[in-house]
């Protein structure tokens, strides 16, 4: 799935992307390694890859609770 990087903390390697309808989707440092990325800018577009949010869990700036990003790196062509 494509996305748009929103946020990027580099200190905790955690952030935002916002999907194509705009819902914002939180990420945490395990998703961001898991991409093998470096670093990450606000507006790059990403894939990325979803999974379930953990029980109770809730979403980051408004976002789906029910789901969580697994995987960010940079989009391809």
């Amino acid at each position: 799935m494509q996305a748009t990087a929103y946020t990027y903390d580099p200190q905790t390697r955690a952030g935002s992307v916002l999907l194509d309808d705009g819902t914002p989707v939180p990420f945490d440092a395990a998703a961001f390694d898991a991409g093998g990325l470096r670093l990450l800018r606000p507006g790059q577009r990403v894939r990325i890859e979803l999974g379930e949010a953990a029980e109770g869990a809730k979403g980051a700036e408004g976002g789906d609770a029910g789901r969580r990003v697994t995987l960010v790196t940079l989009q391809t062509f």
